[in-house]
């Protein structure tokens, strides 16, 4: 029989690892935002299932895989936009938003204003524009934005 530290040390070092997996998993959403997310081809490369990647991934970050990636974008587009660069329809195909509308309505839900709202007030000056995402992340019960099939994250 083992001795009992011993278990307790064996589950320690494998929560050690699983969250360098899910920090890799994150790490590389980070890298390639502007893809469409493929949690499966994530989940098959971090060696775990789908389902259980996107249970760990908001446990250990609070957002599902996609919540996650979505504030990415909004943040990029946040700044894209302060920066006056492109139209609001080039910002969300930039950040990797497929459907402007999608990305409005998230862009919105998250900042509190609509990006075109947002990119006047920058330019403005306006002093209490948010820098980042302020408003608390909705959970997403959205297991991939696009077939398997059709995209893979590299």
């Amino acid at each position: 029989m083992c001795h009992p530290a011993w278990r307790q040390a064996r589950i320690a070092a494998q929560r050690l690892l699983d969250l360098a997996r899910l920090r890799r998993v994150r790490d590389r959403i980070g890298r390639q935002y502007t893809r469409p997310l493929d949690v499966e081809a994530l989940a098959r490369d971090a060696g775990i299932p789908p389902g259980l990647l996107a249970r760990q991934f908001r446990d250990a970050y609070g957002q599902s895989p996609y919540a996650y990636l979505m504030t990415l974008r909004v943040e990029h587009a946040m700044a894209l936009l302060r920066h006056g660069e492109g139209s609001v329809s080039e910002v969300c195909r930039a950040v990797g938003c497929p459907s402007a509308a999608a990305f409005g309505a998230r862009f919105t839900e998250l900042v509190g204003m609509e990006p075109g709202v947002y990119r006047t007030r920058a330019a403005l000056g306006t002093t209490e524009l948010p820098w980042h995402v302020t408003a608390p992340v909705p959970v997403s019960s959205r297991n991939e934005e696009a077939p398997a099939s059709t995209a893979r994250l590299a």
